[in-house]
């Protein structure tokens, strides 16, 4: 838009770039200036006398160094929609929820159980409203009061697994569709499963070996899903290990060290893959599991673990090189793994972001960031899996 470009006034957006140019301390003749506009321009935004286009929102956004959608959004109009409540939590007023669509069933889930960082920063798509009137027997459903439109809540992409990278392709995914978000459910292996084959969720990433073979991912698959019609994606290879102190302060090497009594440990739920990697070292050196200390001391992701041992309050735990490198941990590398993430194909033409999701993950600049995190191999990244053959996407 030029300065002198108008645009009917749109009564149902929630305008925040006064409010945001104010925080930054720029006045709105500076502004103007960054954005190639003139003072009145930008004063007529603010009152919304006019609304930018596209690439006047653009570059606003640019200049607050903030997303476009941080300065205008959709105002929810109050819109009540009906839902199955999934998770332990009550059904109780004005909890904050999440909502996906995943085919036809819409899913209401707690942001509590995102976790005690992510509940705090990640936004609500609505509020529990209480129980709906004629559940069927064994579902919850219930009304939902929306905070912002339906529309972007449906482009939602809801990934169930324990790869915290996957938090770094919803910023990706951002970049190219402002109003797409990516979701994580973080979940051990057997438990994403299950979640895409209840369809709570679009997408489960799992990284399981086969005792036997050798090989990732598939067997379980073909056990647990049989003809299961699922397109299986290479999300990356990782290095899995033991993540100890800085410094090492209790000499351990490998898993028989975990035997020692100065040592605890914390450990992941049943069903995991980093559980299935300790049990395996465990069995291999002759040691079982009421031998080490903090077993039974469970956690739901790696990062849990990994802050555990930064505070202290355990010694080590299986985790990724990735993760003990954000922490600044130790570690002990024990294998590569290859995680897969696992979508119903009927969902690949349904939903209308899927797409940009994985083209995301194959771009050349994503890859490179996700590397330089520590531990990720890419050169795999887009294979697509069968349950009999190997295909390589071109």
């Amino acid at each position: 838009m030029s300065d002198k470009s108008k645009a009917e006034p749109a009564s149902n957006i929630e305008n925040r770039l006064k409010a945001l140019r104010s925080a930054t301390g720029l006045s709105q003749g500076d502004l103007a200036q960054m954005a190639g506009l003139t003072r009145q321009a930008v004063y007529a935004i603010e009152t919304s006398r006019y609304f930018p286009t596209t690439p006047v929102a653009l570059r606003l956004a640019k200049s607050l160094q903030c997303r476009v959608e941080d300065i205008f959004s959709l105002i929810s109009d109050g819109e009540v929609i009906e839902g199955e409540l999934i998770g332990s939590a009550p059904v109780a007023d004005r909890i904050r929820v999440k909502v996906a669509k995943i085919g036809d069933r819409t899913i209401v889930r707690p942001v509590s159980e995102l976790g005690d960082v992510l509940s705090l920063t990640v936004p609500a798509d609505g509020l529990l409203l209480g129980a709906a009137a004629g559940s069927r027997r064994g579902t919850r459903n219930v009304k939902v009061e929306l905070l912002r439109d339906h529309r972007f809540i449906e482009d939602e992409i809801i990934v169930a697994g324990c790869d915290p990278a996957i938090f770094l392709v919803g910023e990706y995914v951002r970049r190219q569709n402002e109003k797409t978000s990516v979701v994580g459910w973080t979940m051990g292996s057997a438990a994403a499963l299950e979640a895409v084959k209840r369809r709570e969720v679009h997408v489960a990433g799992l990284h399981v070996q086969d005792t036997q073979s050798g090989e990732w991912n598939l067997p379980y698959l073909r056990k647990h899903l049989g003809a299961g019609d699922v397109t299986i994606v290479t999300f990356a290879q990782w290095e899995a290990g033991l993540m100890v102190k800085r410094g090492n302060p209790k000499q351990i090497r490998e898993v028989a060290d975990l035997d020692r009594k100065n040592i605890a440990i914390m450990n992941r739920e049943s069903g995991s893959g980093a559980r299935e990697l300790l049990d395996r070292r465990l069995r291999g050196v002759g040691l079982k599991p009421n031998h080490i200390k903090g077993y039974d001391h469970l956690a739901t992701s790696h990062i849990e673990i990994a802050r555990h041992i930064a505070e202290e309050q355990v010694d080590a735990g299986i985790g990724l090189r990735s993760v003990a490198r954000l922490y600044n941990l130790d570690f002990i590398p024990l294998q590569d793994e290859r995680y897969d993430l696992v979508i119903p194909t009927q969902l690949l033409a349904q939903h209308p972001t899927l797409s940009i999701f994985f083209n995301t993950i194959v771009s050349r600049v994503f890859r490179s960031e996700i590397e330089a995190l520590g531990g990720y191999d890419t050169r795999e990244t887009g294979t697509i899996r069968e349950m009999k053959k190997l295909r390589v996407r071109t």
